[in-house]
């Protein structure tokens, strides 16, 4: 395992930032999934779908100088239209949009997103982050599962051609224990 390049910088979604580049990242992060069979919405999303679901909350970028190499989107703990019973909870911040570059995954730079994005959700007064992935992709099971994530429900999502599972972390809070 190689560890995550040092002159990566992970920084927000700026106005300036190609929503064309962050889709094509999104496609190539989910095409292995996508050959597997799975239909997540990333593997195939348009930009306008791109710029509709990062304005649901805070997108972040991975960049290795002025290369998107990763994105999270962090959808902060608020009301939500209806979307499922866990995710609709106001002390749960959920994750979406996951992905790093494939010649960059397994060196570290998804668990420093992932990182990055609970310690934020924290800090907006989450008691809980949240993420789904389907039920038959053991790897990223074991991926969140191995971060301290824990089932907590199921799903079957219209966009996607398999059942989801939600995976829920506590996040400690401040003088907590």
């Amino acid at each position: 395992m190689t560890t995550v390049p040092t002159s990566i910088e992970i920084r927000l979604i700026e106005d300036g930032d190609s929503l064309e580049t962050l889709t094509d990242l999104l496609h190539r992060a989910y095409a292995p999934l996508a050959a597997m069979g799975f239909r997540y919405l990333a593997t195939h999303q348009d930009v306008s779908t791109t710029r509709r679901r990062t304005a649901k909350g805070e997108c972040y970028l991975a960049l290795e100088g002025a290369v998107v190499v990763g994105t999270i989107l962090l959808i902060p703990p608020s009301a939500r239209a209806p979307y499922c019973a866990w995710y609709d909870r106001q002390d749960v911040a959920v994750l979406s949009q996951f992905a790093v570059e494939p010649q960059l995954q397994r060196n570290g730079l998804g668990g420093q997103l992932l990182a990055m994005a609970e310690g934020r959700a924290r800090e907006l007064g989450a008691a809980e982050v949240a993420v789904d992935t389907a039920e038959d992709a053991a790897h990223l099971i074991a991926f969140y599962r191995a971060r301290g994530y824990r089932q907590v429900g199921a799903a079957q999502w219209d966009h996607t051609n398999y059942r989801s599972v939600i995976l829920s972390k506590w996040l400690k809070v401040e003088g907590s224990g």
